[in-house]
C-alpha cells in the first residue's frame, strides 16, 4: 500500500476575542517570547492588545516588509539575544513566513496569529522565501506545522476586505491542484501520496467559498461577523493550508512563482496572483467551457482578478509573458502535476487567453 502523509497545525483556535486568551495558550510553550509583528500591526493592533500577554516574558521586534535571508537572519539575532523559547508571529503571510524559517533554524515552537484571513500560510510547515526585491527564490519545508494558529475574527473582520477576498483565490486553487495531484498521482509538499482527508477538506474549502464567499464579502465590507464569515476564514487558513500541503499544489501556485518575475507584479498579493493562475490553469488543462463560465462569474463576483489590468500589471509584452512562462517550468515546478504536456509557451498563451477571456466574446 502506498504511503500518504497528512500534516496539520498542533492546535487551531478560531473565534471572536481569541486573542484574549493567546497568553495561555502561548505559555504551554514557553515563558520567553520573542513576538514579530508587522509595520501595521505594531501601530494599529499591538498596543491595545498586549495587555492580554502580560503574563509572559515578551519582547517585540517590527517585521522588514520581506520574507528574505535578511530578514530571517534578523530574526534569529534578536531571538538570541533575548533568550526566547518561543517564537511568535502576529501579521499578515510574509511576516508568518519569516518567522517559521527562523523557529526552524533555532528549534524553537512557533506561534501564529494572522491578522487577516489572506493567505493559508498560518497552517503549514512551508515558507516561501524571497530575494529583497520581491521575486520568489526558494521554498522550504520545516520539520513542524506551527504548534498553534490564534485566529481572532474580531481583528480580522476587521482588515481591509481585499486581503479576505485575496485568501479566497489562493485558497480556490486548493481544490483543483490536490485534484491534478490525485489524477497523476503525484506527491504532495510532504513528498508523499494524498490522503483522501486531504482532498476531501480541499474539496470542502471549494464547496464552502462558492456557497458562502459572497456573502462573506459582504459582512466584511459591513464589519459583521457572522457564520458566512467565520466559515471562509476557516476555509482560507485551515481548510486550505490542510488542503495544499497534504494534498498538493499544481499550475495555479507554480504560476503565480513565475509572475513574481515581473515586477510589476509585486503589488498584487499572493492570492491576487493564485487566483489568476487558476484561470489560466483552467485554459491550460483543457477545462469544461461551464467550469470556466462558472469561475469567471465567481470571480466578478467576489471581486478577483481576471486580467492583467485587475493584477495592477497594465500592459504586458508577449517576450515578458513568455518570461513567465519559462519560470513557471523550471524543473521540480509544481507544475509538472497536470495531466497536460507542458511548455513555456502553453503556459504563456493560457495566460493571454485568461486576460482576453472577458474583454471579447467571439
Amino acid at each position: 500500500m502506498t504511503i500518504a502523509i497528512t500534516a496539520f497545525p498542533g492546535r487551531y483556535i478560531q473565534g471572536p476575542g481569541v486573542l484574549r486568551t493567546a497568553g495561555q495558550e502561548i505559555s504551554k510553550y514557553g515563558q520567553k517570547v520573542l513576538m514579530i509583528v508587522d509595520p501595521f500591526v505594531a501601530q494599529n493592533i499591538w498596543p491595545e492588545n498586549r495587555c492580554w500577554f502580560s503574563d509572559l516574558e515578551m519582547e517585540s521586534c517590527i517585521f522588514g516588509g520581506e520574507c528574505c535571508e535578511e530578514e530571517i537572519e534578523k530574526v534569529i539575532s534578536r531571538a538570541a539575544g533575548s533568550g526566547c523559547t518561543v517564537l511568535t508571529a502576529m501579521g499578515g503571510g510574509k511576516t508568518i513566513d519569516t518567522v517559521k524559517a527562523a523557529g526552524e533554524r533555532m528549534d524553537l515552537p512557533v506561534i501564529i496569529i494572522p491578522t487577516a484571513a489572506s493567505s493559508d500560510a498560518a497552517c503549514s510547515a512551508v515558507a516561501v522565501i524571497y530575494t529583497p526585491d520581491g521575486e520568489v527564490e526558494k521554498v522550504i519545508k520545516t520539520r513542524n506545522n506551527p504548534r498553534a494558529v490564534l485566529m481572532d475574527t474580531e481583528i480580522i473582520v476587521n482588515a481591509p476586505v481585499r486581503l479576505l477576498i485575496a485568501g479566497m483565490g489562493d485558497a480556490l486553487a486548493t481544490w483543483f491542484e490536490a485534484d491534478s495531484v490525485r489524477r497523476t498521482n503525484s506527491t504532495n509538499v510532504l513528498g508523499s501520496m494524498a490522503s483522501r482527508t486531504a482532498y476531501s477538506l480541499a474539496r470542502l474549502c471549494y464547496e464552502t467559498i462558492t456557497e458562502y464567499g459572497v456573502i462573506a464579502v459582504k459582512a466584511c465590507e459591513a464589519g459583521c461577523i457572522t457564520p458566512a464569515f467565520e466559515y471562509i476564514v476557516e476555509a482560507n487558513t485551515l481548510l486550505s493550508g490542510i488542503g495544499f500541503e497534504s494534498g498538493g499544489l499544481g499550475a495555479p501556485h507554480a504560476i503565480h512563482n513565475g509572475l513574481s518575475i515581473l515586477p510589476q507584479s509585486h503589488h498584487a498579493l499572493h492570492g491576487e496572483k493564485v487566483a489568476f493562475g487558476l484561470l489560466a490553469s483552467l485554459f491550460l488543462t483543457g477545462k469544461e467551457p461551464d467550469m470556466i463560465e462558472k469561475m469567471y462569474h465567481l470571480y466578478d463576483q467576489l471581486g478577483l482578478p481576471t486580467s492583467f489590468e485587475d493584477l495592477g500589471m497594465g500592459t504586458v509584452s508577449a517576450g515578458e509573458l513568455l518570461a513567465v512562462g519559462e519560470a513557471t517550468c523550471i524543473p521540480g515546478s509544481n507544475i509538472y502535476h497536470e495531466s497536460v504536456p507542458i511548455s513555456a509557451r502553453k503556459v504563456c498563451d493560457a495566460l493571454i487567453l485568461a486576460d482576453h477571456y472577458k474583454k471579447k466574446t467571439i
